[in-house]
C-alpha cells in the first residue's frame, strides 16, 4: 500500500491528526480531511502544509453525521480514524460528552469504509484502553494482549479510558463480521511540538510541569511518546501490508519526577514542583517491541521535551519562569 494514493483523515485538524496530514502530503497522498468548519480560521495550519494547495482537500463532517462523513470517505482508498473526544473541563455527563461520541462516532466511520470498501482502516485508539487492567501481572510488561477492565474504569470514574476500551473493542467487533482490514494504534500521552495554533490537553499537561509551581505532585508512573512518532506508526500501519491487530504506541514509561529532572537539566528557570509524593495507581512498564518490529524508532525524550517547550513559546503559550 505504500506510495501515492486517495486517504481520508478523520479530525484533521487535531493534534496527532495535523501531523499525520503533514506527512501524508509528504508522501505525495491525496488526503480528506474532516473538520467541523472547513472554512474556520482554526485550520489554516492544514490549508499552509506543503502540497495542501493542491492534495488537500477539507469536508466539512461530523462524526455523528453519518451521511458527512460517507461523503468524505467516498473514493479513499483508506482512512485513519483519528477524531474522538478528549476531556478538557471537568466531565459532566461521560455517556454524552465521551461514550456516545466516541463508540457510535467510530461505528459511523467503520460502516461507511464497509459501504466505500476501503482497502484499510487505521484506527487511534489509545494506551488507556489497555493500561487499566488492575490484573495485569505486576512482573510482566504491558503489551497488545492486555485489555482495560471496563468495570474497574467505571469504579474509579476513568471516563475517557472506557470510551477509548469501548470504541475499540466495538471497531474489532464490526472488522470481524464486515471483513475490514483494521489496524489500531494504541498512543501514550503525546507530547512533541505544535501544528496548530491551540495548545491541546496532552501538551496541556507539560505546560501544567512547567509553570504551576505546586508543592507537591503524586510521582505516578506515566507513558509517553512524541507525537511525530504516533503520526509515522499510523502510516507505517497503512503502508505495511504486514501489519495487523492492536499496537502500542508508547517511548517512555517515567515517573513524573523523572520528568521534571530531565526538564529541569535542560530549563532550570521554570516553575517546578517541589517536592513529590508516593502515588497509588497502576504503575506498569510497556513493551515497544511489536511496534518496533514494524519498522518504528523512537525519538529520544529530550528532543520530544525541546521541541515541545520551544513550539509552546513560539505559539504564544505562557510559560512563566521564576
Amino acid at each position: 500500500m505504500a506510495g501515492s494514493g486517495t486517504v481520508c483523515v478523520t479530525g484533521a485538524g487535531g493534534y496527532i491528526a495535523s501531523w499525520l496530514v503533514k506527512i501524508l502530503l509528504s508522501k505525495n497522498y491525496i488526503v480528506h480531511g474532516t473538520v467541523r468548519d472547513p472554512g474556520a480560521a482554526k485550520y489554516s495550519h492544514l490549508t499552509k502544509l506543503e502540497k495542501a494547495s493542491e492534495n488537500l482537500k477539507l469536508c466539512k463532517a461530523d462524526l455523528l453525521d453519518y451521511d458527512s462523513l460517507l461523503a468524505a470517505i467516498k473514493g479513499c482508498d483508506g482512512v485513519f480514524h483519528v477524531a474522538s473526544p478528549v476531556p478538557g473541563a471537568p466531565v459532566q455527563n461521560p455517556e454524552v460528552e465521551l461514550i456516545e461520541p466516541a463508540v457510535k462516532g467510530t461505528l459511523n466511520v467503520l460502516k461507511a469504509c464497509s459501504e466505500v470498501k476501503v482497502k484499510r482502516v487505521v484506527l487511534v485508539s489509545s494506551a488507556a484502553a489497555l493500561a487499566m487492567n488492575p490484573s495485569w501481572p505486576k512482573d510482566k510488561l504491558m503489551n497488545e494482549s492486555s485489555w482495560s477492565d471496563k468495570e474497574f474504569c467505571k469504579k474509579i470514574k476513568d471516563f475517557y479510558s472506557l470510551s477509548k476500551t469501548e470504541a475499540e473493542s466495538e471497531a474489532w467487533e464490526i472488522a470481524r463480521k464486515s471483513g475490514i482490514d483494521l489496524v489500531t494504534i494504541c498512543p501514550s500521552l503525546a507530547w512533541g511540538p505544535l501544528l496548530q495554533s491551540t495548545t491541546n490537553a496532552s501538551s496541556l499537561s507539560l505546560v501544567s510541569i512547567l509553570t504551576e509551581g505546586v508543592e507537591e505532585m503524586a510521582n505516578n508512573m506515566g507513558w509517553y511518546v512524541d507525537v511525530r512518532d504516533v503520526a509515522n506508526a499510523l502510516l507505517l500501519a497503512y503502508e505495511k501490508r504486514e501489519a495487523e491487530g492492536r499496537y502500542l504506541c508508547s517511548a517512555h514509561a517515567l515517573h513524573k519526577q523523572e520528568i521534571v529532572e530531565t526538564l529541569r537539566k535542560l530549563y532550570p528557570n521554570y516553575n517546578y514542583p517541589k517536592s513529590f509524593t508516593a502515588a497509588d495507581g497502576i504503575d506498569f512498564k510497556c513493551s515497544t517491541e511489536k511496534l518496533e518490529k514494524l519498522g518504528l524508532s523512537y525519538r529520544p525524550l529530550e528532543e520530544t521535551l525541546v521541541d515541545s517547550v520551544e513550539s509552546y513559546k513560539q505559539s504564544g503559550t505562557k510559560l512563566q519562569t521564576n
